[in-house]
């Protein structure tokens, strides 16, 4: 997909506006025809698009801190297309995520949720952060009912699937923890119920 650089695009914008204006003025409208033809597609290129793909980018660099500020340039995420809008809300939380800020970053996993994202790859990789957020809140249940959801998706992406395995080897060795926990408190509540022996006969 064609992506033009936020800043060349605000650039651009700027630029175009009193150039229009001034060949509108001085030499006709049709010398500025091919500016107000720019300008709408420039504008509705950042409203409608935002800066989603050179954020997923900066994401894929690591850099966390540029991600957030390229966020933090879309003018109204509910205005992005659908499927921009569920990357928007995807990245931002993971952004938040990464910094420490679980709850926050788990409202916005959840509304990427809830958009129909394009493929198994990006609903795969929100429940397993959904699913992540849940164990390290020890609601292993919640995590549980994510892997489940997961293992109907069709993921495609080997990284992604190594995560999810890793994921699937922590949440069973969880789950043999608290049987072996629950087990050991049976055993014990059990030997606390044995015959109490007779006082002996005076």
């Amino acid at each position: 997909m064609l992506s033009i650089n936020i800043y060349l695009r605000f650039a651009l914008i700027a630029l175009f506006i009193p150039v229009a204006i001034l060949l509108n003025v001085y030499l006709g409208f049709w010398y500025a025809f091919p500016f107000y033809l720019a300008l709408p597609i420039l504008i509705a290129g950042y409203v409608f698009l935002g800066t989603v793909q050179s954020a997923s980018n900066l994401m894929q660099m690591g850099d966390y801190d540029a991600t957030e500020k390229r966020l933090n340039l879309v003018l109204k995420p509910d205005w992005l297309y659908t499927t921009n809008r569920a990357y928007f809300y995807l990245l931002k939380g993971s952004v938040l995520i990464a910094k420490k800020n679980i709850d926050e970053g788990e409202i916005y996993l959840k509304k990427a949720q809830a958009i129909e994202l394009p493929s198994d790859n990006e609903k795969a990789m929100i429940e397993l952060q959904l699913a992540n957020i849940s164990a390290s809140k020890g609601k292993w249940k919640v995590a549980e009912i994510h892997m489940r959801t997961i293992k109907q998706l069709r993921v495609t992406e080997s990284t992604l699937k190594e995560q999810i395995k890793q994921f699937e080897k922590s949440l069973a060795n969880q789950g043999a923890s608290r049987m072996g926990a629950i087990g050991q408190t049976m055993r014990v509540a059990g030997a606390g119920k044995g015959k109490r022996r007779r006082p002996p006969m005076r």
